[in-house]
């Protein structure tokens, strides 16, 4: 069966460049010019993966990357202008699971859409693939895998997609010390690479979730010169 991809871009020639090359790859493409109403098509098409370009005409990409993620567990690759490192890092913070700037050649985004859908899918040798979908539960918090839900007590918490898989990393390794770079290659596969500040952001924001009630635990615990550990201190 072949992939579905939708492609957010409201460069229309881009739009036929792309559609034309990855059909060739055998991909099945959705286009949209602009993100305003790309949920319903998400609802109805459940593409495999989406690209999206951060300048959009009715706003912009990164609102419509945080409603993607907010909703649904599909892997997103951001378009942003050549040099724009400040729309790159806020992507990449808001979930974005790769980037690539513009102009660029459509083989590379085809290469990267291939590493982004294979981090996606629990295979074998992947972090995920010896583990089942019962919920983990440390004190008064659980993790749903199965449902994509975190429950600190009785209050449902939102996660982005990347929280939610370092937190699922964490809580399965509890009272290991993880490294920044091993805590991401578990979490978003081997092929991921990313800053240690933006590692850092994605921790900090998950952190401030988890300990936004006056009787939570502290559970995240910084590691200095090392990285991160999932444990209990009250």
């Amino acid at each position: 069966m072949k992939k579905k991809v939708l492609i957010i871009d409201d460069d229309q020639k881009l739009q036929e460049i792309l559609k034309e090359y990855l059909e060739e790859d055998e991909f099945h493409v959705i286009s949209l010019l602009d993100g305003a109403n790309c949920l319903p098509i998400i609802d109805l098409e459940a593409p495999d993966i989406v690209i999206l370009d951060v300048m959009l005409p009715s706003g912009s990409g990164l609102d419509v990357m945080s409603k993607i993620k907010k909703k649904y567990v599909v892997p997103v690759i951001m378009l942003t202008a050549k040099g724009e490192d400040t729309d790159r890092i806020v992507g990449l913070e808001l979930g974005a699971d790769d980037y690539l700037p513009k102009p660029f050649n459509p083989r590379e985004l085809v290469a990267r859409m291939r590493a982004v859908m294979r981090r996606n899918v629990f295979t074998d040798g992947n972090a995920y693939s010896h583990h089942d979908d019962t919920p983990i539960k440390v004190e008064n918090i659980i993790l749903n895998r199965a449902k994509q839900t975190v429950f600190v007590g009785s209050k449902e918490i939102e996660l982005t997609l990347t929280e939610f898989k370092i937190l699922e990393v964490m809580m399965r390794n509890r009272d290991v010390i993880l490294s920044r770079d091993r805590l991401m290659n578990l979490a978003m596969g081997k092929d991921f690479m990313a800053f240690d500040r933006v590692i850092d952001v994605h921790v900090s924001k998950l952190r401030s979730k988890l300990h936004a009630y006056p009787d939570s635990p502290h559970y995240i615990k910084t590691v200095r010169g090392t990285g991160y550990m999932f444990t209990v201190e009250s």
